[in-house]
């Protein structure tokens, strides 16, 4: 009964700048991820004969282990592993059964790649289960990643290498640069925080085409990044994160959004405030990843970490503490 376990880690964006539309209808990016400790597990099991499914089904059996959520929200057809098998069948003519049980823990729509990881780590998983003949290359794997999602090709990546818990992004998130971690990153405590509702990206990306389109020197249209190389970036990152110059060009559009219009649904005052406590309780340096909807602060302190994380978790019920996947590697 050949099985396999495999982590998918979640992530953050310390920085996050996004080009103009491209004829293709994606944007460009450019990006810092951080891969985090934290994350969902994945298991994956061919059953033995004698099991009642027939020879191409695959079986998903969530397991969450968040203080919110439904399991219809992760339903086969909405479920981005399920895509991913399909998508390592079809080109690999890999049939075997499969029951797969995901443990959830990173929030749907909270900007920390948790469908993306799931994918990388099922594409990985079935590579490791499939027969000789039908194994692929990691290029071929890189190109499946890249059809099932912008994030995907960043966590084959750091799949590799878990030493390379970092990587530069860019294109439209397939050119992904990792790099090893200075040590000063290594040992830096992260405390995200979700506000408990999901941020809907297509309409992040909306908005700031909308923006951008009214007003092209609005504070939203951010001039191509400096940072674009791990030797530019390494040395940023052995400084103080007091010192970071990470910005995430959401957490603008969102903020110009509501100073506009004096009004909000709710989610940029959240971010707001969710941040707002994260200073206030000693981090070093803090944001939003991706399009929302989790906060995060990086704290040089450990037990400043610890702190925040009690304070916070009287207004808001997912407060996680991490470290990055190359700290917790070599613990």
């Amino acid at each position: 009964m050949p099985q396999t376990r495999i982590h998918a880690p979640a992530k953050l964006n310390l920085h996050l700048n996004i080009g103009e539309r491209r004829p293709d209808g994606f944007h460009d990016i450019e990006s810092l991820f951080l891969a985090l400790a934290y994350g969902d597990t994945l298991f994956f099991e061919i059953p033995a004969q004698e099991s009642a499914f027939s020879s191409e089904d695959t079986e998903i059996i969530l397991d969450w282990q968040l203080p919110w959520g439904r399991a219809e929200d992760l339903s086969p057809e909405k479920n981005i592993v399920m895509t991913a098998v399909s998508l390592f069948r079809k080109r690999t003519g890999f049939d075997k059964r499969l029951k797969i049980v995901l443990e959830k823990r990173i929030p749907l729509g909270g900007g920390l790649g948790g469908g993306s990881s799931d994918a990388a780590a099922t594409l990985l998983a079935l590579n490791r289960l499939a027969l000789p003949d039908q194994l692929v290359s990691d290029a071929i794997l890189a190109e499946m990643g890249a059809s099932l999602g912008s994030d995907v090709p960043f966590f084959l990546q750091i799949a590799r290498n878990d030493a390379y818990s970092i990587a530069w992004v860019s294109g439209r998130g397939e050119l992904v640069r990792p790099f090893a971690p200075p040590p000063q990153v290594q040992s830096l405590s992260l405390v995200l925080v979700n506000p408990g509702f999901p941020s809907d990206t297509a309409a992040a990306f909306r908005l700031l085409d909308e923006y951008r389109a009214a007003d092209p020197q609005s504070p939203v249209f951010i001039p191509h990044s400096p940072l674009s190389t791990p030797h530019s970036l390494l040395p940023i990152l052995s400084g103080s994160p007091q010192d970071w110059p990470f910005t995430n060009v959401f957490f603008s559009v969102f903020e110009a959004n509501f100073k506009k219009k004096k009004v909000d649904d709710g989610s940029f005052s959240a971010y707001w405030e969710i941040i707002d406590v994260l200073r206030k309780s000693g981090a070093d340096f803090s944001g939003l990843s991706g399009s929302g909807s989790t906060c995060f602060g990086v704290f040089s302190s450990q037990s400043k970490a610890g702190t925040a994380r009690e304070e916070l978790l009287k207004r808001w019920n997912f407060v996680i503490e991490t470290f990055s996947l190359a700290f917790r590697t070599i613990q």
